[in-house]
């Protein structure tokens, strides 16, 4: 694929891969009483590792010295991409509502650009900033239901430091998975991440089938577990890493403004929920934002 083509698939994925977040919301309101929150992240990870390791057996196998003298990096990015922003996500939304979920999430493309800019050294444009506000008002506009009042009336609960950490977590993961260049292909490379961040998780999920009351896996759970893993584990974090690698580190990290837009069609089409004139005038702000950040700048 040339890499005009190449720029081009990334541009497209853009659109798609926060449909395929989106799925996780649905899983997270879905999951309490069904099955325990590292449960389900591991196996998540793992049915999701071994999807992205199809068809690339012999690239890992021949790469695995490499993966060897580097198995503190992987830990650290299966820790903070699949642990941190996969179990603490669950636990949080426990006990913290969907909008204190969505305004903490809303600070991480904010965090992805300035450090993108100051460590990575990307060029950030004045245009560039002005697409990053206006699509962080969009989702604040969809999030807040067009009260923005309601701002002052937001409570925090212990909750939201678990949503917090997974906020942190993930602008650390898309610097580091750039700052950190492998030689492996994009899907072999996640295959090893998960399997890390299973890893991680195995002793928690342990400690946490032993001391619950609630089955490890039933039917519904499992049904939970596979959607988890095909949509906004193997399909959206392989689109998110060929973006990352055509696009940079600051102009992918605001595809997450699109998320809590999307999460509302899908409530929409599978729970029935209400699609509101904000979410239109959210749209309506997030979309040209998104464009101001990923436009190519003229020589």
């Amino acid at each position: 694929m040339t890499s005009i083509n190449q720029y081009r698939l990334a541009l497209v994925l853009m659109f798609i891969t926060p449909a395929l977040w989106a799925v996780n919301y649905l899983v997270a309101r879905s999951a309490p009483g069904v099955i325990e929150p590292h449960a389900l992240a591991l196996l998540r990870w793992l049915i999701a590792s071994l999807l992205f390791s199809l068809g690339h057996w012999g690239e890992i196998w021949e790469a695995r010295a490499e993966i060897a003298a580097e198995w503190k990096r992987y830990l650290v990015l299966g820790a903070l991409g699949m642990w941190i922003c996969g179990a603490w996500v669950y636990i949080g939304g426990r006990t913290t509502a969907a909008i204190n979920i969505s305004l903490i999430y809303s600070i991480s493309p904010v965090l992805i650009v300035l450090a993108a800019a100051l460590w990575l050294k990307e060029r950030i444009s004045v245009t560039q900033g002005i697409g990053v506000v206006l699509a962080l008002a969009g989702v604040l506009h969809v999030v807040l239901k067009r009260e923005w009042t309601a701002l002052g009336s937001v409570k925090l609960v212990p909750g939201d430091g678990w949503i917090v950490g997974a906020t942190i977590a993930w602008a650390t993961y898309s610097l580091l998975l750039r700052k950190w260049p492998s030689k492996l292909n994009a899907s072999a490379r996640l295959s090893v991440i998960a399997m890390a961040g299973v890893l991680v998780m195995l002793p928690f999920a342990i400690f946490e089938a032993v001391n619950n009351p609630l089955p490890v896996l039933t039917l519904n759970g499992f049904g939970l577990v596979l959607a988890a893993a095909v949509f906004p584990g193997y399909g959206a974090y392989l689109a998110y890493s060929v973006m990352q690698r055509e696009l940079g580190v600051a102009r992918v990290g605001v595809v997450l403004y699109l998320g809590p837009i999307y999460a509302a069609v899908i409530a929409w089409l599978v729970l029935g929920e209400a699609l509101r004139a904000y979410h239109a005038w959210a749209m309506a702000m997030v979309l040209p934002g998104i464009y101001l950040v990923n436009r190519k700048r003229s020589n």
